[in-house]
């Protein structure tokens, strides 16, 4: 879903991602699910949380780094 959407550019570099509400009534899945999906795109670096401020996509691709 969100993965999907920072794939195909939908939520570019730098752009913030919906939060865990908003994905759980946009996609009509629990709270829970989204908070997990957002986890695991924080663990595989498709994301980061900023406290305070929200979830953003990265700004340099973490696969083609390094």
């Amino acid at each position: 879903m969100i993965g999907a959407r920072i794939a195909d550019g939908t939520y570019p570099p730098g752009s913030r991602v919906p939060g865990i509400v908003e994905l759980s009534a946009e996609f009509g899945i629990a709270v829970s699910t989204a908070q997990k999906a957002l986890a695991h795109l924080r663990d595989t670096g498709q994301v980061r949380t900023e406290l305070g401020l929200g979830t953003f996509v990265p700004d340099a691709d973490p696969k083609r780094a390094g």
